[in-house]
C-alpha cells in the first residue's frame, strides 16, 4: 500500500495525553444545572516553542540547518446532558470550536510554513445514553451518537482521531488543515455515528461509521467493529474496519487505501499480577488488489511501587511491513504509545510503516505534581527499496510539572543520530550527524 507521498503518514498529537496525564482529567466549568439539564464550558490550549538543529526532506519546503518555530491552540466549547424521565436515560451533545496556528519558520520537515491561521468547529455531536433502560447491559449500556466527534479504538494502534494537521507546505498548500502540525489539536472526524454496547466490564462491542474530512489522509469512510472482553486482569479485543470509499480528488496520496480491510486482535493488562504490563496487537491487512501487509507488538512493563517516585521501566518491540498502510494511529494512553520518537514520528521518519522498532521506555514520579520520563528508540527499515532508509536512533528525555490542576508545563530534550543522510537515501538534510531538538509546552485547561 505504498503512497506515492510516504511522508503523508499521521502525525499524533501529545497534547491531550499529557493535559489528562498532568491535570488528572479533563476539567470543566459549570454553567447550568438544575438537576435535570447541566451546562459546562470546556476550555484548553497548549503554546509550544520547537527547535531543530536539522531540517527533513519531507516536502518541498524542507530545508537544511536549524528551524525554530512555535505553535499553539485555544479549544473552546459547551457540554450539555439532560436526564430524561424514568428509566429512559439521558441526552447529551457538545460544541467546540478549535483556533490555532504555526509561527517562526515552519516545523523541521517542512509540513508547516510559519504562516498558517485557523478558526474552525471541531466538534458538534449529539448523543443518547440508555440509563437503566437495558438492565442486561449494565448502565448506560446503550450508547448512540452521531456527529463531528473524535474516536479512538484500543490504545490508538489503528484509530486514535483524525489528527493529522498538514500546514501550507506540502503539495503548495492544497492539504493545509490550519497548521500547528505538532500539537495536532484538530483530531475530530467530519462525520460519524457511533453505537456502543456493554458496560465497563464483561463483554462490550462498538459499531461505527466514520467520516474524515481530512484531504492528508484523502478523506476516507469507514466502518468499524470491535468486540471486547473487559475484567480486572485486562482487556482482550478484536476490531474490524472497512475502508468503504476515498475521495477521487486525493486519492493518489493513498492509491490503494480504498477497499482495505483490516482484521486484528488485541490484549493489554496486568494478567492479575499487581504493577505488571502487558500489552499486544496484531492486525492484518488486506487491499482492493489482494496485497497483504500486517503490523504488530509486544510489550512488558513493571512498576517498583515500593521505591521512592515509583519507578517504572518498560520494553516493546513492534514491526509493520514493508507497505503496511497505519491509517489513524495516535497517542492512545501515554507518550509515545504510537508517536515513537519525537523527531522520527514527527519529521525523520519512520511514520509506523516498513519499519522494525524497540523502544525502551523509563518513568519516575518524585511528586504528585512532577513527573520524569525517557524514551529510547532503535528504528530499523525493512526495505530501501520499498521507501527511504529511516534506520536509526532517538533518545528522549521530558518532565511533565503541574502546578495546579489547570496547568501544566512540559520540556522535553531529544537527540536523533540516523544512520544515512538524505543524500544516501536517508531524510536528514544536509548531514547524516546527531540532531539535538528541543521543545517546551505549556498547557492549560478550565
Amino acid at each position: 500500500m505504498t503512497s506515492r507521498y510516504p511522508h503523508l503518514l499521521p502525525t499524533l498529537s501529545i497534547a491531550a495525553v499529557v493535559t489528562l496525564s498532568a491535570s488528572g482529567g479533563a476539567r470543566a466549568t459549570e454553567l447550568f444545572d438544575d438537576g435535570t439539564t447541566r451546562v459546562d464550558v470546556n476550555i484548553e490550549g497548549v503554546l509550544g516553542a520547537f527547535h531543530s538543529q536539522k531540517g527533513y526532506a519531507q516536502s518541498a519546503t524542507a530545508e537544511s540547518g536549524s528551524r525554530d518555530w512555535q505553535e499553539g491552540f485555544v479549544k473552546y466549547g459547551l457540554d450539555v446532558t439532560h436526564a430524561l424521565g424514568g428509566d429512559s436515560g439521558s441526552l447529551y451533545a457538545n460544541v467546540a470550536g478549535v483556533s490555532g496556528g504555526t509561527f517562526g519558520q515552519g516545523d523541521a520537515a517542512g509540513f508547516t510554513t510559519g504562516d498558517e491561521r485557523r478558526t474552525h468547529l471541531e466538534n458538534l455531536y449529539v448523543g443518547w445514553k440508555s440509563g437503566a433502560l437495558f438492565p442486561v447491559l449494565g448502565q448506560d449500556g446503550v450508547d448512540l451518537s452521531a456527529g463531528r466527534q473524535r474516536v479512538q479504538v484500543g490504545d490508538g494502534f489503528l484509530i486514535s482521531g483524525d489528527a493529522l494537521n498538514f500546514g501550507e507546505g506540502v503539495l503548495g498548500g492544497d492539504l493545509d488543515r490550519g497548521g500547528a502540525y505538532y500539537l495536532a489539536a484538530r483530531q475530530s472526524f467530519e462525520n460519524t455515528a457511533v453505537l456502543r454496547l456493554g458496560g465497563d466490564r464483561g463483554w462490550r462491542g462498538d459499531l461505527m461509521w466514520l467520516k474524515s474530512g481530512n484531504p492528508a489522509q484523502a478523506e476516507p469512510e469507514l466502518s468499524v467493529a470491535t468486540l471486547e472482553h473487559v475484567s480486572d486482569a485486562g482487556t482482550l479485543g478484536a476490531t474490524y474496519i472497512d475502508v468503504l470509499d476515498v475521495d477521487d480528488d486525493y486519492a493518489f496520496l493513498y492509491p490503494e487505501r480504498e477497499d482495505t480491510r483490516v482484521y486484528s486482535l488485541r490484549g493489554q493488562g496486568n494478567a492479575g499480577v499487581e504493577n505488571l504490563f502487558l500489552a499486544g496487537q496484531y492486525a492484518w491487512q488486506e487491499n482492493g488488489s489482494d496485497d497483504h501487509e500486517n503490523a504488530w507488538y509486544l510489550e512488558a512493563g513493571w512498576t517498583f511501587a515500593e521505591l521512592p517516585g515509583s519507578p517504572a521501566v518498560s520494553y516493546r518491540f513492534s514491526r509493520f511491513s514493508e507497505q503496511y498502510d497505519p491509517l489513524f494511529y495516535g497517542n492512545g494512553r501515554a507518550l509515545g504509545t504510537w508517536f515513537q520518537g519525537e523527531v522520527a514520528a514527527n519529521y525523520a521518519g519512520p511514520f509506523n510503516t516498513n519499519a522494525r522498532v524497540q523502544q525502551i521506555n523509563l518513568t519516575l514520579t518524585p511528586s504528585a505534581s512532577v513527573s520524569l520520563g525517557a524514551m529510547l528508540y532503535d528504528f530499523d527499515t525493512l526495505s530501501t527499496e520499498a521507501g527511504p532508509n529511516l534506520s536509526g536512533n532517538e533518545i528522549d528525555l521530558y518532565a511533565v510539572w503541574a502546578p495546579s490542576e489547570r496547568w501544566w508545563v512540559m520540556p522535553l530534550l531529544g537527540r536523533y543520530s540516523p544512520d544515512v543522510s538524505a543524500s544516501d537515501g536517508g531524510t536528514q538534510l544536509g548531514d547524516s550527524d546527531s540532531n539535538y531538538y528541543s521543545q517546551l509546552l505549556v498547557g492549560f485547561n478550565f
